[in-house]
């Protein structure tokens, strides 16, 4: 979810996103680009310092929580993709419809089909804070479709600037294929300077036709946006910290058994779909059967012959 932020191209692990510096003489303060972009500069700075985004571009991302900010991403950009659809001819939103260059669902589709498999549908779940979110970009696509220039300005002119830099991360830190294998989310095949598309669609922004009450009612909307995926960061932040360990190369996490099976890190699944059993729990389970202990002791008293005769 980190690219929610709009920031400077390039960067390094560890660098906080920052905002473009490339100014367009032909802006005016009254534009909604500037108005979108002076208005939501303090929520922007809140979401890049949130533990979780701070700890994405550090390269300290785990594996399984990129998965889950995977799945996130999907059920939002559904939604999001799902209301442009919806207004592409309403006058309020057309100009801002990119369908072939901007829509991320079909790359998100990849993602998870790489990540979970051709099954994936069965093994992910939206979770609550990303339900709120999506709830929120249904409501306005329904009944506000002005303001859903906020939520796409908000996450696609992200996804260009600070979004690149964070696929870097995520391709170094988690040892992604260089074929962008689980990073489709990040490639814009179908923009080819992504500089001048985002100057394009803000031009196209700056030259709808809204009065200032509903320029200043989608800065509040793209404030309430930048809101919502704090709580996702925040979500998903605490589940970062629940993943004592992580499951390596197809290997499994070690669970000592102890506490509640709920909270096994692997098995139970943090958007609150229970999965499979903890390994643990499972192999205590199976040496109570009787015909299981049965086999256990006539092993235990072979293999003590065997000792007696090693020693003798």
């Amino acid at each position: 979810m980190p690219s929610a932020m709009e920031g400077s191209e390039g960067g390094e692990e560890g660098e906080i996103l920052r905002y473009e510096e490339t100014e367009d003489d032909n802006v005016s303060p009254t534009d909604l680009s500037e108005l979108l972009k002076e208005g939501t500069k303090e929520s922007h700075d809140r979401a890049e310092n949130t533990q979780f985004v701070k700890a994405f571009l550090k390269g300290r991302i785990k594996k399984e929580l990129f998965k889950l900010a995977t799945v996130a991403l999907y059920f939002t950009y559904s939604a999001l993709e799902e209301e442009m659809d919806r207004n592409k001819d309403n006058p309020v939103f057309a100009p801002l419809y990119f369908p072939l260059e901007l829509h991320r669902r079909e790359a998100l589709v990849k993602d998870l089909k790489y990540f979970y498999g051709e099954d994936w549908k069965e093994k992910i779940q939206c979770s609550e804070a990303t339900q709120h979110y999506v709830d929120r970009i249904h409501h306005v696509g329904q009944h506000e479709p002005e303001l859903l220039v906020a939520h796409a300005y908000t996450r696609y002119m992200g996804d260009l600037s600070g979004g690149q830099v964070l696929k870097k991360v995520a391709q170094r830190a988690l040892k992604l294929p260089s074929t962008e294998e689980g990073i489709q989310f990040y490639v814009f095949d179908n923009v080819s300077n992504a500089q001048q598309f985002k100057q394009l669609y803000r031009a196209r922004m700056n030259a709808l036709d809204l009065d200032k009450n509903i320029k200043e009612r989608i800065v509040e909307e793209a404030n309430r946006a930048f809101r919502f995926n704090m709580q996702v960061f925040d979500e998903l932040d605490k589940i970062g910290r629940s993943l004592t360990e992580e499951a390596q190369d197809g290997g499994f996490p070690v669970h000592d058994g102890k506490g509640d099976l709920r909270k096994c890190p692997y098995y139970a699944d943090k958007l609150g779909k229970a999965g499979p059993g903890c390994p643990y729990h499972a192999a205590v389970a199976l040496a109570k059967q009787p015909l299981v202990q049965l086999i256990l002791v006539a092993c235990v008293a072979v293999a003590a012959g065997a000792a007696v005769w090693y020693i003798m």
